[in-house]
């Protein structure tokens, strides 16, 4: 598949600080990849250097082929959905969708046809002559998107677009957004620090911690295997074990993490199979949420979090309960934490 967009080496500091340290990297055609770290990880800088915002003190990028180095934002067939939508008041829906149009001097009534196709596709039709301060975060949302697709760019930069909406709003965005990439067919890059969204909505996902890559794959491999203590931590919940207890649970003597949905809680006295390891121990919070109730339990010099069903069993503070979980269910990592 060809390569959208690549880094290769990739430097940009900001005085002391090595805001990108060394990133290589490469996007695929068509891809919706996310950028997943906390703040100041170097994910933003990383997606204002795809899109001409800033210019690397080192290294090469390229986007389709062409070296980006030099170029500023509007010689590159990139275009990007901004978090607080920066929208002109002054102007109707209509008129901003098509402002970068009217930049490339393109006649009249082909600025407004494709800015209704624009806002068809994300479902605005009709509101062309509205303004934005008539418009929710929602659909103030959907116009900056519309305003962005319209230049037809190859590859579409999302700066965390999602963060201003509420919770519902989001997670229906999140699909339209998936819903809307897949039929275009072009490249979409999403920065965000929600790992929620990343998992739901990527198809390949790179973890940034201090300004480099300590992962990159698909969803469903950084969850499930986590190669250090950061990513297991920072993306989902996750019981981190140390070597002599993971040895002693019949695993290799490494750090090993283990998902809270992995582990399921019985009585005491209810022995585990065979290919498991458990811990008997104290109950110490318990918090409800819905379909899943999550306990912390504390034993053996060890605290574990699970999450287990809300079948109708009641679990309080100060039970005694037994935790158990498969031996494969434990994922070791390097020792980097």
């Amino acid at each position: 598949m060809p390569v959208a967009v690549r880094f290769t080496n990739v430097h940009r500091h900001f005085g002391a600080v090595r805001a990108v340290d060394g990133v290589t990297l490469d996007i695929a055609e068509g891809e919706f990849f996310a950028m997943l770290g906390p703040s100041g990880s170097g994910k933003t800088t990383c997606l204002r250097l795809i899109g001409g915002f800033e210019q690397p003190d080192q290294g090469g990028i390229e986007i389709f082929g062409r070296h980006a180095e030099g170029l500023p934002p509007y010689r590159r067939n990139v275009n990007t959905v901004f978090q607080d939508y920066a929208l002109f008041p002054h102007m109707t829906v209509g008129e901003n969708v098509a402002y970068g149009l009217m930049i490339r001097k393109l006649p009249r009534p082909e600025r407004e046809t494709r800015a209704r196709e624009a806002l068809a596709l994300v479902k605005l039709n009709g509101f062309e002559g509205r303004y934005p301060r008539q418009l929710s975060g929602g659909q103030r949302q959907r116009v900056a998107l519309a305003r962005a697709l319209v230049n037809e760019p190859r590859v579409l930069l999302l700066d965390e677009p999602l963060g201003a909406l509420d919770l519902k709003l989001r997670e229906e965005m999140q699909e339209e957004l998936k819903s809307l990439q897949r039929k275009l067919g072009i490249t979409f890059v999403f920065v965000t620090h929600d790992q929620g969204e990343a998992l739901a909505m990527a198809d390949r996902l790179a973890i940034f911690h201090s300004g480099r890559i300590v992962q990159i794959g698909a969803p469903v491999e950084v969850y499930e295997r986590p190669r250090t203590r950061f990513v297991a931590d920072f993306v989902g919940s996750a019981n981190v074990l140390p070597p002599t207890y993971a040895g002693e649970a019949g695993a290799a003597a490494k750090w090993m993490s283990l998902r809270p949905e992995k582990i399921r809680a019985t009585a005491p006295e209810q022995l585990a199979a065979n290919d498991e390891a458990s811990l008997i121990g104290t109950i110490t919070n318990v918090h409800y949420q819905g379909a899943l109730t999550r306990i912390t339990v504390d034993g053996d010099g060890l605290t574990l979090r699970a999450a287990v069903p809300s079948d109708g069993r009641r679990f309080q503070t100060g039970q005694r309960i037994r935790l158990s979980w498969p031996a494969s269910a434990m994922n070791s990592m390097d020792d980097d934490p």
